[in-house]
């Protein structure tokens, strides 16, 4: 009885649930029995229905092994209501399926769920503020572009810096960030790190973007006490006084000696109802309304624990603050008692473990319409909540760090050199396209050493320069880029052709050179006598 594992995704309960019911039709014994004098064929009791299915589920890596066998009673449950079976006389609608001798067989079709039509929320795009934004209210319709001329004078401009020649430049603070602007990135960045966990190309059919609050988000990180619990701005939303006492008393059992109250036998039950009777009257589970698909799309993952632990994580940020403080007082408290050696059983039918979850899965995850594996589902996660609560509920640091590195980023002022991208527009950036490898590692070997073959022949070719400026720039070039200049000029023959040696003038001849030197004074022999 092999159960197909359903992964993360939209639909996620409807795929399961169809995948449930075509193995219960394809593989359920069918036999004959007998019933008031009557025999009738392809049959099966409602308590052969029960055993089969039930170890169907606990074998089900979807599912797991703390199915219950109350909770495949109330499937088969909803599988009557909806045709999946029927009784031996044709009944079906009412959810009055019981674990007896009944007898009940498939109908002679079954048609599965068809996926629900759910509106596509419109994808928002965020911008978020740059260096060169202008400010609020100023347009740039009729504002002239230029164009970006990379000619030699930007380029030694640009890369001046490499050659350590830094020409006098000027910080450009930018403008500054609004909270509306850092409660956006919080958002996006929080979205889009979900939906790469889970693997899918949008989030659109498993969350309702517009009703993700940033601001819970914002609080749900930096508002905690030591311990990691969120702490609230409104003590109006706080769980009652008489709630929190009876959880620390049955979290601390038997060390309550703070409780006043005079103890009796059985007291320890009537303590954990009236827990329960509170979490049971909420008007909307824990985990909201509107992130049941998230949450149920993340169970796809528990194969992968790590992945599911952190897609668990940032869901749980996205809960309103009182909603998360509710959810990590009532996950400390079931692990508590469930480790607790020393505390009573609290009920006689069920292990600790299963009381837990039985009594708390509806009130921390449940549709608003009715989702027929919605117990299945919220008993699943339950289980892994409980083994797993102290990392699903701390604030995921590597997204953290991401997200303060962004903004401290967008707020850090910005070097601007003279004539380098000055009153320059640039372009709106365009999508990528895939290429195949070949084309990579073409453009890889050729794409980038083209434009700067064409960069140093216009280098070369300018006339405005004197030898002394060429050479000096040629010289940054080779040093910046030898590969480019070493393909152009190969030999110190083809460097040497550029500036060619001018010939030596010969030494003009003078008229008085011609002349006979002179010649110093010789005395000569007196003609006197």
């Amino acid at each position: 009885m092999e159960h197909r594992i359903v992964g993360p995704g939209p639909y996620r309960a409807t795929k399961l649930w169809n995948e449930t019911v075509e193995l219960f039709r394809a593989r359920m014994p069918l036999r004959r029995h007998r019933c008031r004098f009557k025999s009738h064929e392809n049959c099966f009791t409602a308590a052969e229905a029960v055993d089969w299915l039930h170890e169907l589920l606990r074998n089900s890596q979807n599912f797991g092994p703390e199915v219950t066998r109350k909770q495949t009673v109330q499937l088969l449950k909803k599988f009557l209501k909806n045709h999946v079976i029927e009784d031996v006389k044709g009944k079906w609608g009412q959810e009055d399926f019981e674990d007896n001798r009944h007898l009940y067989r498939f109908p002679p079709s079954s048609p599965l769920k068809p996926y629900p039509k759910k509106p596509l929320y419109q994808r928002d795009v965020i911008k978020f503020p740059e260096w060169n934004d202008p400010p609020p209210g100023t347009s740039q319709e009729n504002i002239p572009v230029r164009p970006i001329v990379m000619n030699s004078e930007m380029w030694f401009k640009r890369h001046s810096i490499a050659i350590g020649e830094v020409p006098a430049c000027r910080l450009v603070h930018r403008r500054q960030l609004t909270e509306a602007n850092v409660e956006e990135i919080w958002k996006s960045m929080t979205l889009s790190h979900l939906q790469k966990i889970l693997g899918l190309d949008s989030l659109e059919e498993v969350l309702n973007i517009k009703l993700v609050n940033s601001k819970f988000i914002i609080h749900n990180v930096y508002s905690v006490s030591k311990q990691g619990v969120v702490i609230l701005d409104d003590k109006s939303k706080e769980l009652p006084h008489w709630v929190l006492s009876a959880m620390k008393c049955l979290a601390n059992w038997p060390n309550c000696s703070d409780w006043k109250q005079p103890m009796y036998l059985g007291f320890e039950k009537d303590v954990f109802k009236t827990i329960a009777d509170y979490y049971g009257h909420l008007k909307e589970p824990l985990l909201t309304f509107h992130l049941f698909d998230a949450f149920v799309s993340v169970l796809g993952l528990l194969q992968k624990e790590k992945m599911a632990v952190e897609a668990f994580q940032i869901c749980c940020l996205l809960l309103p603050p009182e909603n998360r403080r509710k959810l990590q007082l009532l996950m400390r408290m079931m692990a508590r008692i469930c480790l607790n050696k020393e505390m009573p059983p609290l009920c006689d039918g069920f292990g600790t473990r299963t009381l837990m979850v039985q009594t708390f899965s509806r009130c921390i995850l449940c549709s608003k319409d009715e989702v027929d594996l919605d117990e299945l589902l919220a008993a699943r996660l339950v289980t892994f909540l409980m083994d797993n609560y102290q990392e699903i509920l701390k604030v995921p640091s590597a997204l953290q760090t991401s997200i303060e590195e962004r903004v401290a980023h967008l707020r850090r002022v910005q070097i601007k050199y003279p004539g380098a991208d000055m009153d320059i527009t640039l372009s709106a950036p365009s999508f990528c396209r895939q290429i195949s490898p070949e084309e990579f590692e073409y453009q890889r070997a050729y794409g980038s050493q083209e434009p700067l073959a064409a960069l140093l022949e216009e280098v070369i070719a300018d006339a405005k320069l004197s030898n002394k400026e060429k050479k000096k720039k040629l010289k940054q070039f080779q040093k910046s880029y030898p590969e480019v200049y070493q393909e152009r000029f190969p030999t110190p023959e083809s460097e040497a052709l550029l500036f060619p040696e001018k010939p030596k003038p010969k030494p003009q001849l003078f008229m008085w050179a011609l002349r006979r030197p002179f010649q110093p004074f010789q005395r000569t022999r007196s003609f006197r006598m």
